[in-house]
């Protein structure tokens, strides 16, 4: 979409024409019964804006319209964090995934028609605009709340609802704008749509500083919070709108990314001015920054306990199975168990079947490589990552070493809950963490599920090049030897019906705002050690896991690591990449963090898939030599036809 488009509104009761076209269609259609969502109302296709707010129903489906923009993060394709960094890679082709995505990964972004372009809604380079062009969803959502503010229009809306209404929409509007701030750093900020007879010069609107950018979206969070749920109360008809731990979380979370350093004190935006030439970045930093984020993340984690969210634990399994397994599936869980406790907010519009379907595997002979295609492959970077079985970094575990991880070990029943007894794998699949073992599949690891029954009796990954599970189908193949098993719920059955169950994506867990605590409160204040950790350890302990301190005394090489403040800096950004991984959000976290530059000019590295035997299977293959150019790769290009319709628009450094 262009700038002028942006911000013209629609005055259709002057030109009456369909205020969406035809209004996307939100019905959630294939749900099981247990899953319901507000979202169930098929809209008009011919409403115009002279009557969308004249009774309530029509004004609910234009409410429903502003909720239609947010980005279906439960679709590898759209989830930009799943493929844009070096946490999972696919195979060059791309014929089983065909995500752009990828393309910001392997360092082709362009100015011309940019790859995930979210400025212009076309996420996909190809063809017309698709999905969700983000400004016109702030257009939208200036429309309602002009509308539904003004009290003489929609008079069946009782003033509780319209309170609600305004509020949800509110946040919708924060939402949009902080999802762009975060891919192209200043962007407009649209606090009003301007009339289609308004003046060239008003409407070819300019680029904000960030930090005035911030404390608008603040504040229209704080404005929405007040008229917000605490909870959904009404779960057969609700599930899945705005409550107010969701905005004052996303609060948290904006703030968090303005404290962090690409956004606080970047001295490599001085020079990057608006065409009066007014700094877009303040490039002194600013330590209140991370005390405004400890603040609202606080504020978010105690609303969100209030409200009955807590660490998920999966106590209801019905079998007789080991710790091991109960931990597992503690984890996964967390991700995939629909409306659990844990999770803040669930997305009913992005669901995840076809996430599943892409990072499932075989799992015997007889099953089809479409049913299970097992194309999402985390590389061997993501799997060195996660911790030892004593909880901290394999290169800093004094107890453990790893050393030549080609070096073959055979399966005991010791490690029978986790690897098959009596296969060979390489020693980096031993003595890990739970969360390796819940999150990842390779070769010889087990994958229990609910068809599992005892896990006495469970399934297992076979993965050489000709094993079922392998890489020898011609577009379902894994690419790094390493699958994702943690976006899979453990009710997925090849046995017949359907073979996964979804889950509505979970935009927002406790955990993830318990680590943004953490982070922001050791940056304001790192002698805070125990409450720090207090926020960290529970995140530990449900990965089966003892706390920082008696694992760092005991078992690292960096014994008080914990103890300064870079260095539980660093264990929480470690913390935060395993917790977190394969949800999109590690790709995000480095880049604020400003770790781009080392993260993404390494090699991308996995097994060698097409080796038949251990000897050739076994083999480190690298798959790409990444490149990311810094200050350049941090924000993404604005399209150079936006550019010459906009004078106004000034293009991202180095682009």
């Amino acid at each position: 979409m262009k700038t002028k488009d942006i911000i013209i509104e629609n005055k259709v009761s002057q030109k009456k024409r369909n205020f969406f076209g035809v209004i996307m269609v939100l019905f959630l259609f294939g749900l099981q019964s247990c899953e319901n969502t507000f979202l169930d109302v098929v809209p008009d296709n011919v409403t115009t804006l002279e009557n969308a707010f004249t009774l309530r129903n029509e004004a609910q489906k234009y409410l429903f319209t502003c909720y239609a923009y947010i980005p279906k993060n439960g679709d590898a394709i759209y989830n930009i964090g799943m493929l844009a960094g070096d946490e999972t890679w696919v195979a060059p082709n791309r014929a089983a995934v065909t995500s752009y995505a990828f393309n910001i990964a392997t360092g082709t972004q362009r100015r011309a028609n940019p790859y995930m372009n979210a400025w212009e809604g076309n996420y996909q380079a190809a063809g017309p605009a698709d999905l969700y062009p983000l400004f016109d969803g702030i257009r939208h959502c200036n429309v309602f709340l002009e509308n539904v503010e003004d009290r003489s229009k929609v008079p069946d809306l009782s003033e509780s609802e319209r309170l609600r209404w305004i509020a949800e929409v509110k946040f919708l509007k924060a939402y949009y704008h902080y999802y762009l701030m975060r891919m192209y750093g200043p962007i407009p900020v649209i606090r009003v749509n301007i009339p289609i007879d308004a003046p060239e010069e008003q409407i070819q609107v300019s680029r904000e500083p960030i930090d005035e950018t911030v404390d608008y979206l603040v504040s229209l969070l704080d404005e929405a919070s007040i008229g917000l749920p605490p909870q959904i109360t009404d779960t057969q008809n609700e599930l899945g709108r705005i409550t107010r731990p969701i905005a004052l979380g996303i609060k948290a979370e904006l703030l968090l990314t303005a404290a962090s350093p690409l956004f606080n004190g970047n001295n490599d935006m001085a020079g990057f001015n608006t065409k009066e030439g007014k700094p877009f970045f303040n490039t002194v930093y600013d330590a209140t920054k991370w005390k405004r984020a400890a603040d609202a993340a606080k504020e978010a984690i105690d609303a969100a306990e209030a409200s009955g969210h807590k660490i998920f634990y999966k106590n209801d399994v019905a079998f007789t199975i080991s710790q091991t397994t109960k931990t597992k599936l503690d984890i996964t869980q967390a991700v995939t168990e629909r409306w659990n406790d844990e999770i803040i907010w669930s997305n009913p519009n992005s669901r995840t079947y076809e996430l599943q379907r892409i990072c499932m595997m075989p799992l015997d002979a007889t099953v089809a490589h479409t049913q299970a295609r097992k194309v999402l492959s985390p590389t061997l970077e993501s799997a060195m990552n996660f911790y030892t079985k004593n909880g901290v970094p394999i290169e800093e575990d004094r107890t453990l070493t790893f050393g030549d991880i080609t070096i073959l070990r055979e399966a005991t029943a010791d490690d029978r809950f986790n690897i098959r007894e009596g296969h060979r794998t390489s020693i980096i699949n031993f003595d890990r963490e739970p969360r390796f073992y819940a999150d990842l599949g390779f070769d010889g690891a087990i994958f229990y599920k609910f068809a599992s029954g005892s896990d006495e009796t469970k399934y297992f990954i076979k993965a050489k090049y000709q094993d079922y599970a392998g890489s020898a189908d011609a577009f379902d193949f894994n690419v790094t030897g390493y699958y994702i098993k943690k976006l899979i719920n453990w009710e997925q059955n090849f046995g017949g019906g359907t073979l996964y169950k979804e889950y509505a994506w979970p935009e927002l867990r406790l955990a993830d705002l318990y680590l943004m605590y953490a982070e922001a409160l050791n940056e304001v204040d790192g002698r805070s050690t125990d409450e720090v950790l207090q926020y960290v350890d529970p995140i530990r302990l449900r990965a089966g896991l003892n706390g920082v301190v008696e694992s760092w005394t005991n078992f690292s090489s960096n014994s008080t690591k914990y103890t300064t403040k870079e260095g539980l800096r660093e264990i929480i950004h470690r913390e935060r990449s395993i917790e977190m991984a394969f949800e999109g959000k590690n790709y995000w976290d480095i880049r604020r963090w400003k770790k781009a530059t080392q993260e993404f000019n390494e090699p991308v590295k996995g097994w060698n898939v097409f080796g038949t035997a251990e000897s050739s299977y076994y083999q480190i293959r690298t798959l790409y030599q990444q490149r990311f150019v810094a200050p350049r790769d941090y924000f993404w290009p604005i399209d150079e036809t936006t550019l010459i319709q906009n004078p106004n628009l000034v293009q991202n450094p180095g682009w």
